[in-house]
């Protein structure tokens, strides 16, 4: 635990590689387990859990889901009864005959596996560099304080709060031209539990996640005030209705047989605070840190992921990676820094 970070260990974990067992050709999925799972016993008496996916059958939710039953089975002695059971329901997911897209994803299916002059989709994996973002209580209050609207109504969540400000960062380090439309691309999930209504019922297991975007230019990004942003991201997520989410499964089965999706200037985002990694219970000690560790295909890991840590103080942060070519990173990091230092310089 020591070599990890002990008492919070803060990613990017080192000898993650030997944490991870492993599982060939991450590309290949059929013919493949769904499911990796690696237990290793530090010397210190600590357990590291590494786990491989297939995500196209599965997401962050459904995988955290099938850990708690197994936690579950066996800090209980294999009461099943407060497991939450399996549903399938795939036929949710399936492709309504005919299609109905709506012309808002008509447009977006017209942008795929176009590089057009995007640097982030040009750049050879070795020539880009990848940085973690903590922030702290103290860092998202002065955010929320100074730069957020007082108008908004409800207050911008962290994770709208922290988008905002990463999606401008971004682009301005990367050097778009004004006129150049970029896109943000946020996972949603979609299960229903407790009193949220969800397009998929709770207990499904699969992935669940669907992607609304917000869409404009690079000039009207970075010259308009942040709560341009957040009202961006908001009505991203307003128009993910049902209707919207079955034209999104119709726009998918649409891309059968294209090539892997390559979206122009656009920035991907997914949040992994409330998957519930934070709760599981195999009666051996408690969670100190986890996250996404930032191997394998780089096409994956230029997806920026909120994660949920611990700091030296015990305090609850947020981890934020970032891939970049060399320059934009170190553009970047000076642009972050005066996002945050600003909002806690005036408070």
């Amino acid at each position: 635990m020591d070599e990890l970070g002990k008492p919070s260990p803060l990613p990017p974990y080192p000898c993650v590689e030997e944490l991870l067992c492993e599982v060939g050709d991450p590309r290949v999925v059929l013919g493949v387990p769904l499911f990796f799972m690696q237990v290793t016993q530090l010397r210190c008496g600590g357990f590291v859990i590494g786990l491989h996916i297939c995500h196209n059958i599965a997401d962050g939710y459904g995988t955290t889901q099938f850990l708690k039953c197994i936690a579950d089975l066996a800090r209980t002695g294999g009461d099943a009864s407060q497991i939450v059971l399996p549903v399938w329901n795939r036929e949710i997911l399936t492709a309504r005959i005919p299609p109905h897209i709506n012309p808002e994803f008509v447009g977006f299916l017209q942008r795929l596996g176009s590089k057009g002059d995007d640097v982030m989709l040009s750049t050879p994996p070795e020539e880009m560099v990848v940085r973690f973002f903590l922030f702290g209580p103290e860092d998202i209050a002065a955010l929320r304080s100074h730069h957020a609207p007082a108008h908004l109504s409800p207050p911008a969540t962290s994770f709208e709060l922290l988008t905002a400000v990463m999606w401008r960062c971004r682009t301005v380090a990367l050097g778009y031209e004004h006129h150049q439309r970029v896109g943000l691309m946020f996972s949603m999930n979609v299960r229903g539990g407790g009193k949220r209504h969800g397009l998929v019922p709770h207990g499904f297991y699969g992935n669940a996640l669907f992607y609304p975007v917000a869409d404009t230019t690079a000039g009207e990004l970075s010259g308009n005030p942040l709560g341009y942003t957040l009202g961006l991201i908001r009505e991203a997520k307003r128009n993910m209705t049902d209707d919207n989410m079955e034209s999104m499964v119709d726009f998918m089965a649409s891309l059968h047989g294209r090539p892997p999706l390559t979206i122009d200037k656009m920035y991907e985002v997914s949040d992994m605070k409330w998957i519930g990694q934070e709760a599981l219970d195999f009666r051996w000690a408690k969670r100190v840190g986890g996250g996404l560790p930032m191997v394998g295909d780089i096409s994956f890991d230029s997806v920026s992921c909120h994660m949920r840590c611990k700091n030296g103080k015990g305090q609850d942060v947020i981890v934020i990676n970032m891939i970049l070519p060399g320059p934009a990173m170190d553009k970047f990091e000076k642009e972050i820094a005066v996002w945050v230092c600003n909002g806690q310089d005036e408070k």
